[in-house]
């Protein structure tokens, strides 16, 4: 009976039904026909993320992990990775959707191809339920990225044709191959080499973190042809497909997977080329500027899976808290937890609007419409709010364990998974170091630090006037000064401010994005505005009125 109930449960819910922050984005942002297509296919998703993903996840997560196979019965090194038999449904069924294909191909239904904020509309709804397995999809769109920019037109029909599948012929996954040991996230240390063979190349030597390991179909992956330079500028970027032609495994292997502390449905490995034949993608010389714009696309995924476990968890919390008595009345009925709903709410709210606003700068970078100082302000918007959402991601999986009591700490519930995979945010694609550092590059090299304020005053100046705005343009002006200092200060004094004025820019961007949404749509959103400025900026003091719980009915 218990398990029964557990499934009726699981079958009433949506991921897309009530989201309404994304359903607002979409209207913003699609025409008329894809909007109607979005919203018939986000719901048919929405609801299988809910149900049957989600459910596949938990025994993923639990029980069906993936196993590496080094060799086969006869003692030949095969480098076979297992999957459960429900992972294997999810990656037919999430790529049959369109997650990647169709941000590089026509969606038949519509006649034209789709775009990235619809893709990300997808992966938000996954990561509800999988973030897990939307590390695969990240690194396959990062793939496919490389190639339909990058490759010739004999590797696009080799591998982009196959990455790009839907259904229609066989799927390659992708895979994103950086990190080796001695470099870390040094990226320039790598010492992968490749040597020439005919028209092609042989790589040899070892990735220490490669994610996706014995499931892609095709590598994208850094090494350095003999007698190129040292550092990043000497490295080329290379397609290495996982098996020959025959279907043999080409020349290389994985040593061992990982055993990690959560994400468990992507199998993270090390592997080791022995000779793998290998494609070169583009201009030999340009292959670490490469691999970097994917990393940025892999970021924007990174954030994206973040604001879907922030969701998840708010969900998980507000779900509880109605369903649970203590002390004579429901828990969502006293002040103290609809003040933590009500500021989850408004944080959730405007960190997916604000993702999905640097969405939209994204779009026009990689269609080539941008200027120099908006692919400037792409790369910033893209580090700050990686950061800020992997570490939000982490607060609201904790939020949601408090909220459960003892019961959030058991693996019954949902909670631990998402704080299990919330903690990898922050470290892949970069961690708040790392970031930071990006950070300062920009700064010294582009001065972003007067592109992003220059922006933020537009805009702030294209809203009404009213008492929230008069919060920013104050938190602005701050900034600003605190900027040019940091502009002129040494290395060492940089990197040691990096991280804290990293988050003082996220939280600007996400006011001005909060009070954009409030003057527009007014009613629910004004409240959710004013609950986060509150918040963020440390307004609220002793004795004030309790906006958290008069707003908890129409806010949360």
């Amino acid at each position: 009976m218990k398990v029964l109930q557990d499934v009726t449960e699981q079958t009433a819910r949506n991921f897309f039904h009530d989201n309404q922050t994304l359903q607002l984005i979409l209207e913003k942002t699609l025409d008329a026909d894809f909007l109607d297509y979005a919203n018939r296919e986000l719901s048919v998703f929405g609801e299988l993320c809910a149900n049957e993903i989600d459910l596949r996840a938990k025994h993923t997560d639990r029980e069906g992990e993936p196993r590496l196979k080094r060799y086969d019965k006869y003692g030949e090194e095969v480098s076979e990775v297992w999957v459960n038999d429900g992972y294997k449904k999810t990656i037919q069924e999430t790529y049959d959707t369109g997650i990647v294909g169709y941000v590089h191909k026509e969606i038949p239904a519509l006649g034209v191809k789709g775009n990235y904020t619809y893709s990300f509309a997808q992966g938000y709804l996954l990561s509800h339920a999988e973030p897990g397995f939307y590390c695969p999809v990240t690194l396959t769109m990062a793939t496919a990225y490389l190639l339909d920019h990058y490759a010739d037109e004999s590797l696009k029909e080799r591998f982009l044709t196959p990455v790009c599948s839907t259904g229609e012929g066989p799927l390659f996954e992708g895979a994103t191959f950086l990190t080796e040991r001695q470099g870390g996230s040094d990226v320039g240390a790598n010492v992968v080499k490749a040597i020439k063979e005919g028209n092609n190349f042989r790589l040899y030597g070892e990735k220490y973190f490669a994610s996706n390991a014995g499931m892609c179909g095709v590598a994208m992956v850094l090494a350095r042809i003999e007698g190129a330079s040292g550092g990043s500028k000497g490295l080329t970027l290379f397609a290495v497909p996982w098996r020959k032609e025959n279907g043999e495994v080409n020349h290389l292997r994985v040593r061992r997977l990982k055993d990690k502390l959560g994400v468990r449905a992507v199998p993270s490995g090390e592997v080791e080329f022995d000779g793998a034949e290998a494609f070169v993608v583009g201009d030999p010389t340009r292959g670490f500027y490469y691999m970097m714009e994917a990393l940025n696309l892999s970021r924007i995924c990174n954030a994206v899976a973040s604001i879907g476990i922030m969701r998840r968890a708010l969900l998980e919390a507000k779900d509880y808290a109605t369903r649970r008595n203590a002390f004579g009345k429901r828990l969502a009925d006293f002040p103290m937890v609809r003040d933590t709903l009500s500021k989850l709410a408004a944080t959730l709210h405007v960190e997916v609007a604000t993702v999905f606003d640097l969405i939209g700068l994204y779009e026009r970078v990689t269609a080539g419409e941008a200027t120099e100082k908006e692919v400037i302000l792409n790369r910033l918007y893209i580090a700050i709010m990686k950061k800020e959402t992997a570490e939000q991601a982490i607060h609201f999986a904790h939020e949601a364990i408090e909220m459960h009591g003892g019961n959030g700490y058991i693996e019954d519930f949902v909670t631990p998974r998402l704080l299990r995979d919330a903690q990898v945010l922050t470290v892949w694609e970069g961690t708040a170091n790392i970031l930071g550092l990006e950070l300062i590059r920009l700064v010294n090299k582009y001065s972003a630090h007067t592109v992003f304020t220059d922006v933020m005053q537009k805009r702030l100046q294209q809203i009404t006037n009213n008492e929230q705005k008069q919060i920013v343009v104050i938190q602005l002006k701050l900034l600003t000064e605190e900027l040019s200092k940091f502009a002129g200060l040494d290395a060492d004094l940089q990197s040691f401010e990096a991280k804290k004025l990293a988050k003082k820019m996220a939280h600007v961007y996400e006011s001005v994005v909060a009070i954009e949404w409030a003057v527009k749509h007014g009613g629910r959103y004004e409240k959710l505005a004013e609950v986060y400025l509150d918040e963020v900026w440390s307004l609220r003091e002793i004795g004030d009125p309790m906006k958290t719980v008069q707003y908890f009915e129409e806010i949360v």
